[in-house]
């Protein structure tokens, strides 16, 4: 890997979504206090909410007190009144551009009933994404014993936000809002900056120093490439901006994307054994990408290994191999490989047939 640039901040980490990879991390591991970037995990899990037909955007939400009172804490509010009705899509804007403490307890209670029911939903859903170190104890991220994350499970919770909810992003990318008579703008100092960059979330408090989620999409020869850098702990809101820029810039200017193969398309055609057919293709639904050091594309070699034999019925979508990559000889990236289509069983002499060939393999 090339060397990274000097970064002023506790932590950091640069993923490339894209092919994901890490393309330069320090102290990615080490337990920091996430301050508003928990508002990421709240944000999910109104998305999720929103999806699922529970929440409209359209629908009001009454604002308790204490939502209210929340807001009254620190600097970040988005001004809403105690026992006013407030639409959750104006909610939504208050949380992502304003960070506003307020319209944050009141998207929690909207969707979980209180916010000790959504501070659960939150810590379960961080437990799915397999988060060993992250522990929430409130939706807005105010320092609270025990409120920890790293700057690594903080770009899972921000990709899986970005991948399953790209919508959300029109939110994030929102330089400002205005609410109640009161117009505030995106503490994202990179949205004026950067016509690239497209969000995340900024995070401040004493303990936590200045921090930022950032992201960018920039195309290029290869196609569309988008970077996820997490700042943590900078010196202040100008630091935290140029150290995320600087990351940024340099992903985009010290590596080449090699675009290996398609969205669907067949990375291989493997044998299928008892099934209606006898071969299935193996790929991935979206483009299989590996990002390499600047000059060394045309060392990238790649190895299918598949988990044989394959035995119908095989599921769309199934994992039934890996696209191993290499850079010369050195061990690079894998991808899982999965089923292109479904294969359903056989009939019954068909099953047996093949049962008589696997038998005297």
């Amino acid at each position: 890997m090339p060397a990274p640039p000097e970064v002023a901040a506790r932590a950091y980490i640069l993923q490339d979504l894209s092919s994901r990879q890490t393309l330069a991390a320090r102290n990615a591991d080490q337990p920091v206090e996430p301050a508003s970037l928990t508002k990421l995990m709240t944000s999910y899990l109104v998305f999720q909410a929103l999806q699922s037909g529970k929440l409209t955007l359209e629908q009001t939400v009454t604002v308790s007190e204490r939502a209210w009172r929340t807001g009254m804490t620190g600097a970040s509010r988005t001004f809403i009144q105690v026992n006013s009705q407030v639409k959750v899509d104006d909610l939504l804007k208050g949380m992502i551009v304003q960070s506003g403490n307020d319209a944050t307890v009141a998207l929690a209670e909207a969707v979980g009933g209180t916010v000790e029911v959504f501070v659960d939903m939150m810590n379960r859903q961080a437990a799915q994404f397999g988060l060993k170190q992250t522990s929430f104890r409130n939706p807005e991220g105010l320092t609270a014993p025990g409120h920890v994350s790293t700057a690594r499970e903080l770009s899972v919770i921000a990709a899986r936000l970005i991948a399953d909810f790209p919508q959300a992003l029109q939110y994030y990318s929102m330089k400002e809002f205005a609410y109640n008579g009161i117009r505030q703008p995106n503490r994202n100092l990179l949205l004026y900056r950067d016509p690239t960059v497209d969000g995340l979330k900024t995070g401040f408090t004493s303990a936590a120093g200045y921090c930022l989620i950032s992201t960018a999409r920039r195309s290029g020869p290869a196609g569309e490439r988008r970077l996820l850098s997490v700042v943590v702990g900078a010196a202040s809101t100008e630091s935290r901006a140029n150290e995320s820029q600087k990351l940024l810039n340099w992903g985009y200017s010290a590596f080449d994307v090699v675009k290996l193969f398609d969205a669907n398309q067949a990375v291989t055609t493997a044998p299928v054994w008892k099934g209606r057919d006898a071969t299935v293709p193996l790929g991935r639904t979206s483009p299989i990408m590996a990002v390499v050091p600047r000059g060394q594309a045309a060392q990238v070699r790649t190895q299918v290994t598949r988990n044989d034999p394959l035995l119908a019925p095989l599921n769309q979508g199934q994992v039934v191999g890996t696209l191993r990559i290499s850079l010369g000889q050195q061990p690079w990236q894998d991808w899982p490989l999965q089923t292109l289509k479904p294969v359903p069983q056989a009939g019954w002499l068909g099953r047996t047939w093949d049962a008589l060939r696997l038998s005297i393999q």
